[in-house]
């Protein structure tokens, strides 16, 4: 079973976090939220005014790998893709622009893979962040781990995606 502890913010654990920062995210569709309802109404981002889309996560970002943090996203999707995931794909550029590193990975190569069963965070393979989702794609809470076997679990499930995965900028919607 997971251990849980008093719950750090993610600033916190990321500013605590030495080496690698990784997130793997498996769902189609998260929660409605006011910039993916902007975009469906044709909304586009100025990416030349960074002061429209930058926000504290960015920063918090940015930081780490200013101070030599590897931070990698992977995403196992279905195709053809979401209109969420779309929306994902183009607002990846602000992340990318923090200095993360994205890969995609669609889901139809990752039948043979050992997947966990939530999207998650892991912190220089010692400190998992979990979140679990509604189904409507609502985040209804964190949990933090620090299981040696989930760990193990998270890096290796983690690492398998990321091999197969395709670079953000070859990545076609």
């Amino acid at each position: 079973m997971p251990q849980k502890s008093e719950q750090p913010s993610f600033a916190e654990i990321l500013r605590d976090t030495d080496r690698s920062a990784v997130h793997l995210e498996m769902r189609d569709a998260y929660a409605d939220n006011e910039r993916f309802a902007a975009w469906r109404r044709g909304h586009r981002t100025d990416w030349a005014d960074r002061t429209t889309w930058w926000r504290g996560f960015h920063e918090e970002i940015a930081r780490a790998v200013a101070r030599g943090v590897v931070v990698r996203r992977a995403r196992v999707v279905s195709e053809p893709v979401s209109e969420y995931i779309r929306w994902e794909h183009y607002v990846s550029r602000a992340n990318l622009g923090a200095g993360e590193r994205i890969r995609w990975l669609p889901r139809r190569s990752a039948s043979d893979l050992a997947l966990p069963g939530n999207d998650y965070w892991l912190f220089d393979d010692r400190l998992a962040r979990i979140h679990h989702f509604a189904g409507d794609g609502s985040l209804v809470g964190d949990e933090i781990s620090t299981d040696p076997a989930t760990l193990k679990l998270f890096a290796t499930s983690f690492e398998a995606v990321w091999e197969r995965g395709i670079p953000h900028e070859k990545y076609s919607i």
